[in-house]
């Protein structure tokens, strides 16, 4: 399992995208529509192979059943919302309720790992999975950005059950789980204008 992408969740992609920008310093690239889920994004890449998205709900598109990413019920100021990584085999790693979804978008093909209902597995503690059916996935074929992940801290009541179940799932020295009553997502970047936290 590798971390992928992480994703802001924003009540209109404007909204979202302008929230990030002046955070980090840097323009977010065009992303895409989601048609399966009524959303759309725009991405940023960041070294490593790994990208930051900003997703929304498409006010231009319908959906037929929950929206992933919890996007249904999101509400107040744009955040960091969800961690996103690659298993190597994906059946295997559906826990906490999560169902293959087959993914399409433009040239991208790929499979998700998203809840019946389009809750965040334990509520974003657990990251939600995906497996990659494209030779250049956003992560490698994005421009860079200048910015790089530090490190991402999961804040969870759970988090040293979730820290157990990934320990020998996701070697990744930037993740880190802290025990906290409220759920959170924390990632410290390094930008062109310094060390930011979203």
């Amino acid at each position: 399992m590798r971390l992928d992408h992480l994703a802001i969740a924003a009540e209109t992609l404007e909204e979202g995208v302008a929230w990030a920008q002046e955070r980090l310093g840097v323009a977010f690239l065009a992303g895409g529509k989601h048609p399966r889920f009524g959303t759309h994004n725009q991405l940023l890449g960041l070294e490593g192979g790994l990208y930051l998205e900003v997703i929304a709900v498409d006010p231009d598109a319908d959906c037929d059943g929950p929206r992933w990413f919890a996007l249904d019920d999101f509400k107040g100021p744009p955040r960091l919302a969800n961690w996103i990584c690659e298993a190597d085999d994906l059946d295997a790693g559906l826990v906490h309720g999560m169902r293959k979804i087959a993914m399409q978008r433009g040239d991208l093909r790929w499979d998700m790992g998203v809840p019946q209902d389009g809750s965040l597995p334990m509520d974003g503690g657990f990251p939600t999975l995906l497996q990659w059916h494209t030779d250049t996935p956003p992560g490698q074929s994005l421009a860079q950005s200048g910015c790089a992940l530090h490190r991402l801290t999961i804040k969870h009541p759970q988090a040293d059950a979730i820290s157990d179940q990934l320990v020998d799932q996701l070697t990744d020295d930037r993740v880190h789980f802290e025990l906290s009553e409220h759920i959170g997502l924390n990632a410290e970047f390094e930008t062109p204008n310094g060390k930011v936290t979203l």
